[in-house]
């Protein structure tokens, strides 16, 4: 005899509470220049204190010759919920007087987090809980000064990731601008993809 009703929703049920259980992975990467408020926003956004500082106060910021990708993780916890973050920052993207092929170094990093995963999850005796580095969205911040270089970069890692357009330091600019701008990417974004 059968404890309860047995059906999909049931499985439903065991699956969402295992998994509150055990707690989410959830990987991000933010890119933009320097300076544009990508770890205010982190942080801001999951009420912690996740993402690196650029520099210590006091000490001189330098600026990369190349893309170098930096990875925090934290767990945060909110109501017995765990949720594992790794946020990936970029720092170096876009800085250089020539930016082109800036993102190669990114779309890099992305497929080898996605082979890595894959390596594991075809293995024949595999681990019981597989470490998920792939990422699951780039936040992408757009300079308020223009967004140059914007619409290849999103196109581009649109193939293989979510992408997030975020117009930076927004706060600086009129309501008309804004509006103006905002218009102006959503165009692109149509006539590009």
């Amino acid at each position: 005899r059968l404890f309860g009703y047995v059906g999909i929703e049931a499985v439903l049920d065991q699956m969402k509470i295992k998994t509150m259980k055990t707690g989410f992975e959830f990987n991000i990467m933010v890119v933009g220049q320097s300076g544009l408020g990508k770890s205010t926003m982190v942080n801001t956004l999951f009420k912690s204190k996740v993402s690196r500082k650029a520099s210590q106060p006091g000490q001189e910021e330098r600026i990369p010759k190349t893309v170098q990708l930096q990875s925090i993780t934290h767990v945060i916890e909110e109501k017995g919920v765990k949720m594992k973050l790794t946020v990936t920052d970029t720092p170096g993207f876009g800085d250089q007087i020539n930016n082109e092929n800036c993102w190669d170094p990114i779309i890099k990093y992305i497929n080898e987090q996605y082979e890595r995963y894959l390596r594991e999850e075809i293995l024949i005796t595999r681990k019981r809980k597989i470490p998920d580095t792939r990422v699951h969205g780039c936040v992408y911040f757009i300079p308020p000064t223009g967004h140059c270089g914007a619409m290849e970069f999103m196109r581009r890692l649109s193939k293989i990731v979510n992408v997030v357009p975020v117009i930076a330091k927004a706060d600086t600019l009129t309501l008309e601008e804004r509006a103006e701008f905002k218009q102006r990417i959503q165009e692109d974004l149509k006539t590009h993809t």
